[in-house]
């Protein structure tokens, strides 16, 4: 298996990093970003860790969810690819979220 992240889930991780730094700290965004590779990585040994993710069940693509401090991360398997599609921050309204 391997995870591949969507280039919408890499500018919405770019985005939300950015806010971060500007709230809090450089340091603190930094080691936000080093938690939410290190749990998505851990999807390689368990695909199907995460919780289904509701809000994207009308799609059909059984999207999957791994929570990490103010963030989600949004999945899918296909065969033995991952692919992340979305790094949601959860103070956001989540029919923002995508799949």
């Amino acid at each position: 298996m391997k995870v591949v992240y969507t280039v919408e889930a890499i500018q919405n991780l770019k985005e939300a990093l950015d806010y971060t730094a500007q709230q809090t700290s450089d340091e603190k965004a930094s080691q936000i970003k080093s938690k939410l590779f290190r749990q998505a990585d851990q999807l390689l040994d368990n695909p199907e860790m995460g919780q289904k993710e509701p809000y994207l069940a009308h799609l059909g693509l059984n999207h999957r969810r791994l929570v990490v401090t103010n963030y989600k991360i949004i999945y899918r398997v296909e065969g033995k690819i991952i692919y992340i599609t979305d790094i949601f921050d959860t103070r956001q309204d989540p029919k923002n979220m995508k799949g």
